[in-house]
């Protein structure tokens, strides 16, 4: 196995009743914050009044960026970076689920540069220096809380492009259950698949690695499994909600890497379907990731499956190898399409197949994605045939 560097410096308060804690965070970083959130949830739900007393009480001048999209924009990032620059912003705090998570970490370096903030993607500009960022979680799915990465999309050019950065961890995440009661069944199945997703991707790896992790995703695969459909049916579900907002922090955060070092697959595809056509991302990997596991599916990569399908699911290790593994893939569509609820092929959601070309060449950048299973343009379409 590969050695590996493990540093997560979030401070996280987990739990309800934790927001005495958010205005001595702030105030460790200045007196001048951006409160950054989505389309207004937040004010519904009594959040903000929270918020906005906590902060009261420690005498903080709070600005606000509202709007910010799902698969955010570009737009929103260069808006927040122009005002942290105009006001003299100390800290951010982004409040809403992965989205505005991700389109403040952006802000936090936008706000340090001259150049465009696209510049981080389409050029690869340098991260020097970013504002402190503290994030209050509503929404169980990308992981955003306690991770330094952020995806942004710009719709002019059709591109959707993650990257990670130190200098955008967290420094502080506020998670409490309890605030994603009022989330959505879309929503809430969405976030699961997106969380599925995170452990998949890194799961699904022939390179030998601790006996430890394979057991850690494997229980963070069986938690999500297990609450999600609680969650649906009864939303204000303390439990089901604390588990599924655990989960998603630590399906991402670094720790079950370990020393791996395999390229992500169904994610770069799928950025592409959302980039083109703005679905929810976690709907487009559910689409998807039963498909690709079908395509990556040999005999050299069969004992993977097994070990999924016997440790995850429960399936009787003694049946012949390749059925356990076709066995898996079923039954996590199962879980997908039918006890989630969400929509299973590319036809229900509009993708068309005269875009998988361009589609595909992007998600491979013209080469090869170095993942469980090698995949260039050629075998990214096939994927892409196999969810009509």
């Amino acid at each position: 196995m590969n050695s590996f560097v493990y540093d997560i410096p979030t401070r996280v308060y987990f739990g309800e009743n934790q927001f005495g804690h958010l205005g001595e965070e702030l105030s460790k970083y200045g007196k001048r914050v951006l409160m950054a959130y989505g389309g207004g949830s937040i004010k519904k739900i009594g959040l903000y009044d929270t918020l906005m007393a906590e902060m009261n009480k420690f005498g903080l001048e709070v600005y606000e960026l509202s709007g910010i999209e799902p698969n955010p924009r570009i737009d929103s990032v260069r808006a927040g970076a122009k005002i942290c620059k105009e006001k003299n912003i100390d800290v951010i705090l982004a409040v809403g689920g992965g989205s505005v998570l991700d389109a403040s970490k952006w802000m936090a370096a936008g706000a340090y540069v001259d150049h465009d903030p696209w510049d981080f993607f389409s050029k690869w500009a340098p991260v020097e220096k970013a504002l402190p960022l503290i994030t209050v979680l509503t929404l169980s799915a990308t992981g955003s809380e306690m991770d330094a990465g952020g995806v942004i999309s710009n719709l002019e050019t059709k591109d959707k492009i993650g990257r990670m950065d130190p200098l955008l961890q967290p420094k502080v995440s506020f998670l409490d259950p309890t605030i994603t009661y009022s989330v959505s069944k879309y929503q809430t199945a969405c976030g699961a698949a997106d969380i599925l997703s995170h452990i998949i991707e890194v799961y699904f790896n022939m390179n030998q690695d601790l006996y430890m992790l394979d057991c850690v995703m494997e229980g963070l695969m069986k938690t999500v499994i297990k609450y999600t459909p609680i969650a649906l049916e009864k939303p204000d579900d303390y439990e089901a909600r604390a588990n599924l907002m655990w989960a998603s922090s630590w399906a991402i955060n670094g720790f079950v890497d370990g020393g791996k070092d395999q390229a992500w697959s169904c994610h770069p595809m799928e950025h592409e379907l959302s980039a083109f056509y703005d679905i929810t991302h976690g709907l487009g990997l559910a689409i998807l990731t039963p498909r690709w596991m079908e395509y990556c599916l040999d005999d050299t990569t069969v004992s993977k499956y097994v070990q999924f399908g016997v440790n995850v699911f429960g399936i009787d290790p003694t049946l012949p190898s390749m059925d356990i593994a076709k066995r898996s893939i079923q039954l996590l569509s199962d879980f997908l399409f039918n006890q989630l609820g969400l929509d299973d092929t590319f036809t229900k959601v509009g993708i068309k197949e005269e875009d998988f070309p361009v589609m595909a060449r992007k998600a491979c950048m013209n080469e090869t994605i170095p993942g469980f299973r090698p995949l260039n343009q050629h075998d990214i379409e096939n994927i892409f045939r196999m969810c009509l």
